[in-house]
């Protein structure tokens, strides 16, 4: 008697993504430690607690598990935020709601949310799988800036620039702040209250 609804063939897949995203998470150490460079696929292996065989069966290189991490946590960013994407609530409203859940998908793993965010400045791949994700978040935020401006919630400076120092102080709350405490909508509203002044919004 089967004690799972799931066929073989549905559990020998569920099975070997198990494997593959615990290769991921050991991978992640590895690179975090060594960098790309003096990352070895015996040192993957190990922190991965698999053999060679093994890991060979799902990655034929080092780039390749570098890239799988990257493809796999950008995915998942995207797939996490799509739901909000959706909701149609008005620029200014959904931009926050994009932001919290940003800071929520990065304190719940900084490691590897730190890690999307740098390693691709440091390294050239001839396969960038995760660009397609990054980038149309990247456009999906900037769009929202855009829209926003136009529609007098933000007020009337270049987007690009506003998205750049929006950026580098959004990475500052979550990972300088009390990693306990859930990045809230009142954070969000006081950053953006810091980087624009807007004559014509209240805060109230």
């Amino acid at each position: 008697m089967q004690g799972s609804n799931m066929s073989p063939s549905e559990r020998q897949i569920e099975e070997r993504e198990a494997r593959k995203q615990r290769i991921l998470r050991g991978a992640l150490e590895v690179f975090k430690s060594n960098g790309l460079e003096g990352a070895t696929m015996d040192q993957i292996a190990q922190q991965s607690d698999f053999g060679k065989a093994t890991l060979y069966y799902y990655f034929k290189s080092k780039e390749d598990v570098f890239s799988a991490i990257l493809e796999d946590g950008w995915k998942n960013i995207w797939e996490s935020l799509e739901p909000i994407i959706a909701d149609d609530d008005g620029p200014r409203n959904l931009f926050i709601k994009l932001l919290i859940k940003i800071a929520e998908i990065a304190q719940n793993r900084p490691g590897l949310f730190e890690f999307l965010f740098n390693a691709p400045k440091t390294i050239r791949l001839d396969r960038q799988p995760w660009k397609e994700y990054q980038h149309r978040l990247y456009g999906v935020i900037q769009g929202l800036l855009e829209d926003g401006v136009k529609a007098g919630e933000f007020p009337k400076i270049n987007p690009e620039l506003m998205f750049k120092a929006l950026g580098g102080l959004f990475m500052g709350l979550v990972f300088m702040g009390d990693k306990k405490e859930p990045v809230s909508e009142k954070d969000v509203e006081k950053l953006l209250n810091q980087l624009i002044t807007d004559p014509n919004y209240s805060s109230n």
